[in-house]
């Protein structure tokens, strides 16, 4: 799904400290012990991804039985990637799609809160993933986003797969652990994904026009779009402009 690309861009846009390695080592480390704690005690399917890395480490509690997941004896499997393929093929197409625009919404959420804060907060989504059979369960997905040790970006991504053992009246909410405080992410914010600029550049794309016309239109070199055009990719996590004009409007973008 091409707004995959869109996340994979933000996530890799970001800029990472590359001094005290050994340091980063250890808190890795210890994430990882974390999340094999998840899997082992409350039977979830976890990934902690890396973003810096593009490394996801993925643990197996009993629930993979359920869905029908195949892994590897070994307690911890890794893969090349920030994105969990073999799990994300098991959810909904809707709920899919669904999940990856609050993921969006979520990460700009986040950027915006204090360092100090951003521990505080995950994402909740409920989503339906199908098992071996065919047949769709409910799945409560939370999502964490943890700050490097140094610097200001978000290092690293903690996914929890679990069954759905409680209603909630909304399919996404975030959750502050701290206060217990419940809230929708608000689309207004939206808005500020891309710059006014860039929505302009958009709008002329949905149009159908060609980067020359579009620097006509606006008075700019045609490199000038180009660079609009990669950072609208990039902002919106997709590999091309049709996708970045759906997601766009589904944001309210355009």
């Amino acid at each position: 799904m091409d707004i995959i690309k869109k996340l994979t861009s933000e996530f890799s846009r970001q800029e990472f400290a590359q001094s005290k390695k050994a340091i980063y080592a250890e808190e890795l480390d210890r994430y990882k012990r974390i999340a094999r704690g998840y899997a082992e005690i409350e039977n979830a399917i976890v990934v902690l991804s890396d973003m810096h890395a593009s490394t996801s480490y993925m643990y197996y509690g009993s629930f993979s039985d359920i869905l029908g997941l195949k892994h590897s004896d070994t307690e911890e499997d890794q893969i090349g990637s920030i994105w969990e393929e073999k799990i994300l093929q098991l959810i909904n197409p809707d709920d899919l799609y669904n999940k990856y625009l609050q993921e969006l919404r979520f990460f700009h959420f986040m950027k915006h809160q204090p360092k100090g804060r951003r521990r505080h907060y995950f994402l909740m989504n409920i989503l339906r993933m199908k098992d071996a059979t065919g047949n769709y369960h409910a799945v409560c997905h939370r999502l964490f986003y943890i700050p490097e040790p140094y610097g200001n970006s978000l290092w690293l991504a903690l996914c929890l797969y679990s069954p759905l053992v409680i209603d909630v009246s909304n399919n996404s909410m975030v959750v502050n652990s701290v206060t217990g405080e419940m809230q929708e992410l608000e689309t207004k914010n939206d808005s500020n994904i891309l710059s006014d600029r860039e929505k302009q550049v958009l709008r002329l794309i949905d149009k159908g026009l060609m980067s020359k016309h579009i620097a006509e239109r606006l008075s700019i070199s045609i490199n000038t779009v180009s660079r609009h055009r990669q950072e609208i990719l990039s902002k919106l996590q997709v590999k091309n402009s049709i996708e970045a004009c759906r997601v766009a409007k589904d944001l309210g973008l355009i």
